[in-house]
């Protein structure tokens, strides 16, 4: 992602012989769902109760009505993948799933994954996102007809990291797309010296928002904030965005869009999506203000507008990233993984807030952590705060957190690979239940 072997190396024996002080925060037990994946990206509720789990190496997995994982290999899409670094860490392969909201009658399914570079695509770049729509038979066992695929949109991409590629649809039945800033590190290389976050002519370091319903194939709502075409890139929704590995909308409240932001070094974020918002990457980390040529030494005076002259939008919530702050307890880790807001029956002390976690402390060990998002008092302002959620048993998770996904009722699912490779056997995907449940 952002790291070379040495400093790695020497930020994980630090992290083996530095002790932390221990941190309160609630507590939650995790009941074991399935394991024998290799790394779970994302998880689909049908409306059955069954549920669609994606293993990022390209297939989709059946997770039965009994809360038991199906011999049922739903999809297998490996051919269709740009080359993967099977053993080893790699972002690149299936990264999303979700049903269209008129599932139930039309069985549409979109899906997004990275494609070998596509023909014409510029020159050393190294792979193609793509978003794309298949069906779902209703005939058993469920199958995914991927030969029918329609390609809602592809994007090509610089670097093999930072892909993005999550999906929800929004109001208005329109589909969002999490799109990294294109890889690489501080947003530089293969680009402008401005970078991509901050660049509206291309679609990296986005959120796109497309009308997939639309008469004739794919079109851009009319009420976006470009799609005037006087300037900017008519898909995008806002902008601003290094690494949004989390995308989803509050089914409660206010339906808001979360987004979490990977951060470089210094800062992981949460941020509640606008439509036309700037979230400041390149020009900010967090609430501090970024120099691409010293990433760990925020300039004094940190950027308030951005390209368009308009004000740049602060985080909801952050925490310290460990490589900006190895000594410190509240550094929870290295790369924020998105998450819900809890809206379950299980745990009444999480309803309305923004449950996630972070991947790990560590990218050799495997340290993921719990955490969870508060809003302030109604007549409070600020910042949320941010706590860890605490395992009832003594034992550590011992995991990366690849990511989370809700169920039909609004409890809450954790998916984790047992090391940072592509290694076959060590994904697992967890209930989130409440403390001595189990």
């Amino acid at each position: 992602m952002r790291f070379s072997f040495l400093p790695l190396f020497a930020l994980a024996l630090d992290l083996v012989f530095t002790s932390f002080p221990a941190i309160a925060g609630p507590k939650v037990s995790l009941q074991l769902v399935a394991d024998g994946l290799t790394s779970p990206v994302a998880y689909a509720s049908l409306p059955d109760g069954r549920a669609l789990v994606v293993d990022q190496i390209g297939q989709v997995r059946l997770i039965g009505s009994d809360g038991k994982l199906s011999g049922n290999v739903v999809a297998d899409i490996k051919s269709k993948l740009s080359t993967l670094n099977h053993g080893a860490f790699d972002e690149r392969g299936m990264l999303s799933l979700v049903l269209h909201p008129g599932f139930s009658s039309n069985r549409r399914v979109v899906v997004s994954y990275t494609a070998p570079l596509r023909p014409g695509g510029p020159l050393g770049y190294d792979c193609t996102l793509r978003v794309a729509e298949w069906t779902l038979p209703s005939a058993e066992p469920l199958a995914l007809n991927t030969t029918s695929e329609r390609v809602l949109l592809e994007i090509d991409k610089p670097f093999s990291n930072h892909n993005g590629g999550r999906l929800a649809f929004g109001s208005g039945g329109y589909l969002y797309i999490s799109v990294g800033d294109g890889g690489n590190g501080n947003d530089q290389g293969r680009r402008p010296p401005t970078g991509n976050g901050q660049n509206l002519d291309t679609l990296l370091g986005k959120i796109l928002r497309i009308d997939i319903d639309a008469a004739g194939g794919v079109a851009v709502p009319k009420d976006n904030p470009f799609s005037d075409g006087k300037i900017g890139r008519p898909e995008i929704f806002a902008y601003g965005i290094r690494n949004p590995w989390g995308m989803s909308f509050d089914r409660g409240g206010d339906h808001a869009l979360y987004v979490t932001d990977v951060g470089q070094s210094m800062f992981e974020e949460l941020n509640i999506i606008v439509k036309g918002g700037n979230y400041g990457w390149f020009l900010r980390e967090g609430f501090v203000g970024f120099d691409a040529q010293a990433p760990t030494k925020p300039p004094v005076n940190k950027p308030k507008t951005g390209v368009l002259g308009e004000p740049l939008i602060d985080p909801v919530a952050v925490y310290k990233n460990v490589n900006g702050f190895r000594k410190d307890s509240d550094a929870y880790g290295i790369s924020v993984t998105g998450g819900n807001v809890y809206r379950g029956r299980d745990l009444p002390e999480l309803v309305g807030h923004y449950v996630y976690g972070d991947w790990s402390r560590s990218f050799v060990l495997p340290q993921g952590q719990l955490l969870v998002a508060r809003r302030p008092a109604p007549d409070a302002s600020g910042p949320w705060t941010v706590e860890p959620i605490e395992l009832a048993s003594p034992e550590k998770l011992g995991a990366f957190i690849i990511a989370f996904g809700q169920d039909n009722d609004g409890e809450m699912y954790v998916m984790t690979n047992g090391n940072n490779g592509l290694t076959p056997g060590k994904g697992k995907v967890w209930k989130i239940r409440p403390a001595g449940a189990l």
